[in-house]
């Protein structure tokens, strides 16, 4: 049985000073990629592909790391970061497993807009056969909302933060 779950977060953050200098910012890729993700967890493959390692999940017995590849397009104040590629690492129980994930960040004259939607389709581990299917699907829409909401409050921090230094510093851009 396969089972499939979603979740998607929006963002609209405010970004009272300099915010006319947020599209140069959104053009320096591997700056924005790194303040977005933990750049501990990131690799940069080249050609605007990265390589996350996602933090360690444990849902019911099962602990997985979803290690996902990334590819980000830039276009005119705006950067777009899709999967193109997950594997599971420390879970070879499963045959189908399938992420797909699409998110953007714009910058507009009041500061950022965004939105991310994540998404899984899996077979049911045979470890959780006895576990109700909408529980299942239930923890797992629980799961990617929790993901979702830890990157937008990564971007209302870290993405913030990381912007304000690159504005103090105009001999790196």
């Amino acid at each position: 049985m396969t089972l499939a779950f979603s979740a998607s977060q929006a963002l609209k953050l405010s970004v009272p000073q300099k915010a006319e200098l947020l599209p140069d910012y959104l053009n320096d890729e591997e700056r924005v990629i790194g303040a977005l993700l933990d750049p501990q967890q990131l690799e940069s493959l080249g050609n605007d592909r990265y390589r996350y390692t996602v933090t360690r999940l444990q849902v019911f017995q099962l602990q997985i790391q979803p290690v996902v590849e990334l590819v980000a397009r830039r276009s005119h104040h705006r950067i777009d970061l899709e999967a193109i590629d997950c594997q599971l690492e420390g879970l070879g129980i499963v045959d189908d497993f399938q992420l797909t994930l699409e998110s953007w960040l714009e910058a507009s004259n009041e500061g950022l807009n965004g939105e991310a939607c994540l998404a899984v389709s899996v077979s049911q581990p045979s470890l959780l056969r006895l576990i109700p299917v909408k529980m299942l699907e239930a923890t797992g829409r629980s799961l990617l909302a929790g993901i979702l909401l830890g990157i937008k409050t990564r971007v209302q921090q870290q993405l913030l933060q990381d912007f304000e230094a690159w504005c103090l510093a105009p001999a790196g851009r």
